[in-house]
Formats: structure tokens, sequence, C-alpha cells
């Protein structure tokens, strides 16, 4: 799309300013709709490989991820390098691992080499779920410098501050003038955080920060400690992502450094690695509350979708079979009236459906970190109220339901009716009330509290469900003409 001069001076054609080119993020770019006609035929990997290339980096994942893992790694080592290795750090985890390993059992030098190109702590990622055999190969084969980097970075869980911070910073002496300073910088990692630069002591501890607006009106002979600002927020490597998180939406930061207990700078997380973080958390949390696997994705392999989902399917395999026991103790009863067995489930499911309304919003309220102690007591109290009044209300239109139906038929299943919406009453309460306390109960006692909750939950549910339906029609068995 054209820019429209305004004025009366246009410039010629061979001005560069003649003609300004947006492009629209949204829309497909020429080298992706190249790219798109050659993949509809079968043509040379090398001429696949150039037009991969000159995607945008997130453009030429999209496009590998389409291939299985062995055409992605003929297409790899083909491309140029740094392009190679920008669009494997862009690629999702399993798929890029995958492909990581064939280009590994091909050539250990070149993925070796690939990696060392990467962002330290994409190639750091990669590596946390690399095979230990594969990644001492990989290792060995790169550079002293990047193994090195890579080495240490490995160490912190992915789920950390230390797994999501970049160790490349750019850092300067605070006994430097300004103009050496610059020089260090022009000399700097390519692959730094820029938003900042940090000031750091003799002993490489955090000193202060410099923002490149004071940086560059500053006089070219004054010391770096004497402008910087020696207030600095920083975060240690084991702060939990999610707590990382807390604090950059709650201060509204752009940027941490990450130190160690000596106050050694390690590394700087930027708000786009928290975005990163936070859509992972969210997916990981979603995962977890039905038994999944919080690393499993759907490029995972067989195995390690069974690993993942195994376990907590024979959990569940034993939870459910407490409700099971609940209605066998009431066998005669749904024998003698076979029109409970029809309902027992439309309460368990308004109870069920309820529970996990009220441990969604609970779930949220702890990420967002709005559940403290002291309102733990307040909130569960307020759930339980809203279940019994929904409860109420469901159970309230199911007696009419079948009140107009006992009204047609001229039967007393009325009396059934009342007796749903007593059971619903307290089942959607006591529901709701599970829903609340599951997640803060887990939490309490240091487990992820989204960790197979709905497993847990649909038992306590489903099992008080047939308990207070069945329970309350035995008690009531003569009222409702059972004998």
């Amino acid at each position: 799309m054209s820019v429209t001069d305004h004025g009366t001076d246009r410039p010629g054609d061979d001005d560069p300013r003649s003609e300004t080119i947006i492009d629209n993020p949204v829309e497909s770019s020429p080298q992706d709709d190249l790219v798109a006609r050659l993949l509809e035929h079968s043509l040379d990997v090398s001429i696949l490989a150039s037009a991969v290339g000159a995607q945008q980096a997130a453009d030429a994942a999209d496009t590998l991820e389409t291939l299985d893992e062995s055409e992605a790694a003929d297409i790899l080592e083909k491309m140029e390098l740094d392009n190679a290795a920008d669009a494997l750090s862009h690629m999702v985890a399993p798929l890029a691992v995958s492909v990581l390993e064939d280009l590994a059992e091909e050539d250990a030098g070149y993925a070796a080499r690939l990696l060392a190109a990467m962002p330290a702590d994409d190639a750091a990622d990669l590596l946390q779920f690399v095979p230990d055999a594969v990644t001492s190969t990989l290792l060995s084969e790169m550079p002293v410098r990047a193994r090195a980097i890579l080495e240490k970075l490995i160490e912190f869980d992915p789920e950390t501050a230390g797994g999501l911070m970049n160790p490349a910073v750019l850092e300067v002496g605070e006994s430097l003038t300004v103009r050496e300073a610059v020089s260090v910088i022009r000399d700097a990692d390519p692959d730094a955080e820029t938003q900042n630069v940090y000031v750091v002591d003799e002993s490489n501890r955090l000193a202060g920060i410099l923002d490149f607006r004071r940086l560059v009106t500053s006089q070219a002979d004054q010391r770096i400690g004497d402008i910087c600002d020696r207030h600095v927020q920083a975060i240690p490597p084991d702060l939990d992502r999610e707590e990382v998180s807390l604090e950059f939406e709650k201060y509204n930061y752009s940027a941490l450094p990450v130190v160690d207990r000596d106050q050694t700078l390690l590394g700087v997380i930027t708000v786009d690695d928290v975005l990163e973080s936070i859509r992972a958390e969210g997916t990981e949390d979603a995962q977890k509350m039905v038994g999944a696997g919080g690393e499993e994705m759907v490029y995972s392999s067989v195995p390690d979708k069974l690993r993942s989902r195994i376990p907590w399917l024979l959990v569940n395999l034993v939870t459910s079979s407490v409700a099971a026991i609940v209605v066998l103790n009431f066998e005669n009863l749904i024998a003698e009236i076979a029109v409970l067995a029809v309902l027992m489930p439309v309460i368990a499911n308004q109870s069920g459906n309820a529970g996990q309304q009220s441990l969604a919003v609970t779930l949220r309220g702890i990420v967002l970190d709005q559940v403290r102690p002291r309102v733990a007591t307040a909130l569960m109290i307020r759930e339980s109220m809203v279940g019994a009044i929904n409860g109420l209300l469901a159970g309230t239109l199911v007696a009419i339901v079948l009140g107009l139906v006992s009204m047609v038929n001229g039967t007393d299943v009325w009396r059934i009716g009342v007796v749903i919406a007593i059971a619903m009453t307290f089942s959607l309460t006591i529901g709701t009330f599970t829903g609340t306390a599951l997640p803060m109960l887990m939490r309490r006692f240091g487990a992820d509290p989204a960790t197979a909750s709905t497993i847990f939950l649909t038992m306590v549910t489903d099992s008080i469900s047939f308990l207070m339906f069945l329970g309350t029609a035995s008690l009531l068995s003569g009222w409702i003409g059972i004998t």
C-alpha cells in the first residue's frame, strides 16, 4: 500500500521516499504465498529451503510444522544457519525437539552450531526436553563459551525465573565513562535485551540501571556510576514463573534483572517472556485439571501421552468407584422405582457443573493472587450460598415439570420432584463448596491447585449427589409411595 504524499513537492521516482510499503501482519506476505505454492508440488529441497528462509521466522516455523520431522530437518540443513536457528526457536517445543533429535542423529556438529546460533534461553528450553545422551553430545560439539552458558541455564527449572531469563544482558562497569560504556555496548551480544543497560561493580554484582536516554544525554567523560539509578528491582532465579508474572502485572515492569544470593547479575526477563509464560501456564493448568500432563502437547509422542495420562486414569477409576458403591447400597430402592435411575444423572450433572464453575473461578483467583488466606472462609461461604440458591431454583424447576407430568397422568410422581428439589439444593451447595475448597486445600499442602482437580471434584459431586437423592428418597419412601 502506498502512502499518499502531502504538499506540493513530490519526490521523484528514484527518490527512496517516493513510496512507503506498509505490511499488514495479518495478511500473507509474498514469501508466504510462494512457499504455499511450492508446498503444493514436489520440488527440490534447496528451492523450498530458500523460500522458507526468506519468510519471517514465525512464518517459517509455521511452514516447518506442516512437514514431518525428517523433512523439516532437511529444510533446516539447507537454510542459512541464522535463519534456520530463528525458525527452529519459533517452532512448538515437541516438534522442535523431534527435529533437533533428527539433526543430531544425522550431523551432531551442525545441530550444535544451530543451537549455538539461537538465543541461549531458547536453546536451553529445547535441551530441557532432549534426552540426556543427546544433550551431552550436542554440548560437547559446541564452542566453550556457548556450552558454558547452556550448561548453566539448563540447571534451572524451566518454570522458574532462571528458566525464563535471557543471560545475554547489556551490562557495563560502574567505573567506566560514558564513552567507554558506549564502546562496550557496540560490541555486546546481538541477542542481548536492549531495553536498559545494567550497571555492575567489579565483582559483577548488580549496582544500578541506566536507560538509553540518560546515557546519550550525558557527557562523554562522566562516570557510569554517577549517572545510573541505584534503586533497582531484581528477582531471584528460583522464583516461580507465576510469581514472576504477578510482579510484572502488579508493578507494570517491562523487564526485570535476575540475581543470585550474592546479587550477581545472571540475566534478565522481559515482558514478552512473561506473556509466553502466562500462555503456557494457562494451558498447563487446563490440562492438569483433567489429569493430562502439564507438558503434553498435541504433537507429543504416543509414549509421552500414555505416561502422562494413564496414572490419572487409574486414579479416576478408583475415585469413580466411590459413586458406584453409593448407588450399590440403594440397589433395592432403584429396583422398586426405576425412575430414580433416570433422574440420578440429572442431579449429578448439575452438581458437577456447579462445582466446575466454582473451581474455575477459584483457580483464576489463585493465579491472579486474589485468594488470600484471610478471605478463604468468606469465599467458600459465598460460593456455597450461590450453590444453594442455584440448586433450589433448578430443583424447583424440575419439581414443577414433574408436577405437570403428575397432573397429566394422574400419578404421584410430583412427590419425587420434591425429593429432587431437596437433593439438588444440598448437592449443589456441597459441589460449589468443594469446587472452591479443593484448590485452596491443594495449595495449602504445596501441590499445584489445578492438578487433577476435576477428577477429585467429580468423585465428590457424583457421590454426594447420589447419596443425597437416593438417601432422601429412602427416608421419604413411605410418603412418596415406595413400600
